[in-house]
């Protein structure tokens, strides 16, 4: 989730700066240089004309929770509407928002309110773009009036979900959607962000303007750091004091996260992540025709945020999420750390630094073919003891 790796010398070399002048102070009681100059300059990199006001604040779930709290402000509304399968965090509001059960709400009781899911539109899994935008009007008809909705939050592609990407046709229309009946469009890049996908934010994909951003993992290169980028008259919505938080806006983790902006700049990193994003799926692609591996159902990815997805016999009904764990074990083992997700637990996440070298990630694919290779042979003598 580095996009920058860990202990960038430049991100180093700002932190030790930063703690030679002080480690804390409440922005808002004291204000700070740091604050101000990262805010103003993702202002600037915002995708879209309208002049946008950032707040910053520690996790990606403190930021969803105040992209909720600024779009009901600004729209006087309370309803929130989320896609299945989508993560946005693990506090009670982000726990509700977040549209999968195991295992983020298992036995945390009720859920808040005035929060309503529709299906998320991943052609692999069936969900076509004009069916997921039919399923709001469905919504809309049947739940909740467009008039009581303050916001649509959505990753534009999913984390946790399964690394499927909204389509940009979808995209667009639902900003359509919000911009008609006046709705809040939250896009949520906290795991997407800060040139993931190959693009700074990965809505500039599809070429629009969100009402709000979140962010948070990558932006300050491992130290907790995470905003809201916002349309200004949006943002502005708030009485004063409604937002904040003690340790939100960390000094230390604004001058980390202004060198992480300089390296994705000097290092080129947004076409960086293209590069390894077309070596991953290249070298995934060439495994599945090599071995012949019907367990390969489906390899996907934006830029570098790239996703193997694992089924019986070939068959996208039948994910095997046996296999799957199998495989983070057994990778586990010869000294490769990988990520499952997905809705039915049958997906591999590939989120490699962005400053790894070839070689590097080579090695790691290495180990990933042997696991794959064992594991799957593995299962097949099961199934035919």
């Amino acid at each position: 989730m580095l996009n920058t790796g860990h202990l960038h010398p430049a991100v180093k070399a700002a932190v030790a700066a930063q703690l030679e002048k002080f480690s804390h102070t409440c922005f808002q009681v004291t204000q700070y240089e740091s604050y101000i100059r990262l805010a103003e300059r993702l202002n600037r990199l915002a995708p879209g004309p309208t002049p946008k006001k950032t707040i910053f604040l520690s996790t990606g779930a403190e930021a969803v929770e105040n992209a909720v709290k600024i779009a009901r402000a600004h729209t006087k509304r309370g309803a929130v509407i989320s896609f299945a399968g989508g993560f946005h965090g693990r506090t009670m509001l982000t726990m509700g928002l977040t549209g999968k059960v195991a295992p983020y709400k298992l036995g945390f009781g009720a859920m808040p309110a005035d929060i309503f899911h529709v299906p998320f539109p991943a052609d692999y899994l069936g969900v076509s773009p004009a069916s997921s935008l039919e399923a709001l009007e469905t919504l809309f008809r049947a739940d909740v009036e467009p008039a009581r909705v303050a916001a649509i939050i959505i990753e534009p592609v999913q984390g946790e979900g399964g690394f499927y990407q909204a389509p940009v046709e979808f995209l667009r229309g639902l900003r359509r959607l919000c911009t008609e009946h006046g709705i809040v469009m939250i896009v949520d890049e906290v795991q997407t962000g800060f040139a993931r996908t190959g693009r700074l934010f990965a809505i500039e994909h599809a070429g629009i303007e969100p009402d709000l951003i979140t962010v948070a993992k990558s932006l300050a290169g491992g130290f907790p750091l995470s905003g809201v980028i916002g349309k200004a008259e949006i943002m502005d919505a708030p009485a004063p004091g409604g937002l904040g938080g003690t340790f939100a806006g960390s000094p230390i983790s604004c001058a980390a996260a202004l060198a992480v902006l300089d390296v994705i700049e000097r290092e080129n990193l947004c076409a960086r992540a293209n590069a390894i994003g077309a070596l991953l799926k290249q070298r995934l692609n060439g495994l599945r025709g090599r071995h012949g591996l019907g367990c390969i159902g489906d390899v996907r990815g934006l830029g570098a945020m790239v996703a193997l997805e694992l089924v019986k016999n070939g068959d996208a009904r039948q994910p095997d999420p046996d296999l799957c764990k199998a495989l983070v074990q057994r990778a586990a083992a010869d000294g490769l750390l990988i990520l499952s997700c997905g809705t039915r637990l049958n997906v591999i996440r590939f989120l490699v630094p962005l400053t790894a070298s070839d070689a590097l990630i080579g090695e790691g694919l290495d180990i990933l073919e042997r696991s794959l290779l064992e594991v799957a042979g593995t299962a097949k003598a099961a199934k035919r003891a």
